[in-house]
């Protein structure tokens, strides 16, 4: 059994200083240093961030830049297994048509094979805020467009995850119309918790689909606290997570650090996380 530790893992830029006062933004300056700070906490797992804003300079979407990502992976044992496609929430292509959204879905598809290129398997795309489908005929572009790369994706090992402010049953519809092979869901506590949901429903609906977690905590109706702090029922949460059969990973989408100690928030955050699966596991 893969032991807790093994399976936490970060967003990138949370060990970093926060870029223009963003809670989650590429860090341009910092990115290299992230691997050997992520060593030394035992984190083994990073997940990927990647803007709009000089989204074709990503080190993830560079020859060169891909080259030193997989350097830097190798030489500090941190694999990069999923992204988070701000991008796409950023500058939503199901919002757009005509010569804009060719740009925008050329950008879907230079994520993907980059992300085939460095062995990451999932791509978050955000279903909320700027992201929110608002509309039956946006909804349909995505689906079309996102069918249209099935085949691609399998041929790249990559699948795509959604993360949603959908209700259990709706979402459940929603991703009950993509092909399981290639795309799932992305749970994230603290949005979920915010929205009011109740966890336990929200897992009965969609477990087998969910591939991705992130760990957050948010106040009802409000923004991004420490975990324990908000809404979420963590150790509830986990748990349903755990007795569904879910094997993947936690990715800390937590909290800034408001005393620029950004390993020290991080760790804290780690050790509550392996709390929480270690008690689901008794």
């Amino acid at each position: 059994m893969t032991s807790p530790l093994q399976r936490i893992g970060f967003m990138q830029g949370r060990l970093s200083a926060p870029v223009n006062g963003k809670i989650q933004a590429f860090p341009w300056n910092e990115w290299r240093e992230e691997f050997p700070r992520a060593k030394a906490l035992g984190l083994t797992r990073m997940e990927w961030t990647i803007d709009q804003d000089r989204l074709r300079e990503n080190p993830l979407t560079t020859s060169d830049g891909q080259s030193s990502v997989l350097d830097l992976a190798s030489a500090n044992g941190v694999h990069i297994p999923s992204l988070t496609g701000d991008c796409f929430m950023q500058a939503p292509f199901w919002k757009v048509s005509g010569n804009a959204q060719a740009a925008l879905v050329s950008d879907l598809d230079l994520v993907i094979a980059s992300c085939g290129a460095l062995g990451i398997e999932l791509v978050v795309i955000p279903l909320v805020d700027n992201g929110k489908i608002e509309s039956a005929d946006q909804e349909a572009t995505l689906l079309r467009v996102l069918h249209e790369r099935t085949s691609a994706l399998v041929k790249q090992g990559v699948k795509i995850v959604f993360e949603s402010d959908l209700p259990p049953a709706p979402l459940a519809q929603f991703i009950a119309k993509l092909p399981r092979e290639s795309f799932g869901i992305n749970y994230d506590i603290g949005n979920s918790a915010a929205l009011g949901y109740d966890s336990a429903d929200e897992i009965a609906a969609y477990a087998p689909r969910i591939l991705n977690v992130h760990v957050k905590d948010r106040l009802r109706g409000g923004t991004t606290v420490p975990l324990g702090t908000g809404a979420a029922d963590l150790a509830k949460t986990i748990r349903l997570i755990e007795q569904s059969g879910y094997v993947s990973r936690y990715i800390l989408q937590t909290a800034r650090a408001t005393d620029s100690d950004h390993a020290g928030a991080l760790a804290r955050y780690r050790d509550m996380t392996i709390g929480w699966i270690e008690a689901a596991r008794r």
